[in-house]
């Protein structure tokens, strides 16, 4: 994977996190994941691998602040939430992401011009 590759899917994953815990209530990694999953209809799935990496990143970036709590199930679990630098963030992100996906969309003849 080419370092362009990579830092858009950084980039894209450190999104759709923002999004998901803009999207309502403190959030553990595993409702994350499955908000993202459920949001795109099964389409994107993000592993451990991929997901705990990046909440560090964002949390490191003050984009997101964590605390503990009691998951559904009464377990000892981090509970993720957005801070307004993340708001912002995710507003700016989502902002560039729909110029992009639309740029991609025109070149491969999917999109207005």
């Amino acid at each position: 994977m080419t370092e362009t590759n990579l830092a858009l899917l950084k980039g894209t994953v450190d999104l759709l996190i923002l999004a998901a815990l803009d999207a309502g209530e403190p959030l553990h990694g595993y409702g994350i994941a499955e908000w993202i999953e459920r949001t795109t209809g099964g389409t994107l799935l993000l592993e451990e691998g991929t997901l705990y990496p990046a909440l560090h990143r964002l949390r490191r970036q003050k984009l997101i602040a964590s605390e503990w709590g009691a998951s559904e199930n009464n377990r000892r679990a981090k509970f993720y939430r957005l801070t307004a630098r993340g708001r912002k963030r995710r507003e700016a992100g989502a902002a560039e992401w729909d110029r992009y996906a639309a740029a991609v969309a025109a070149a491969l003849g999917g999109g207005a011009s």
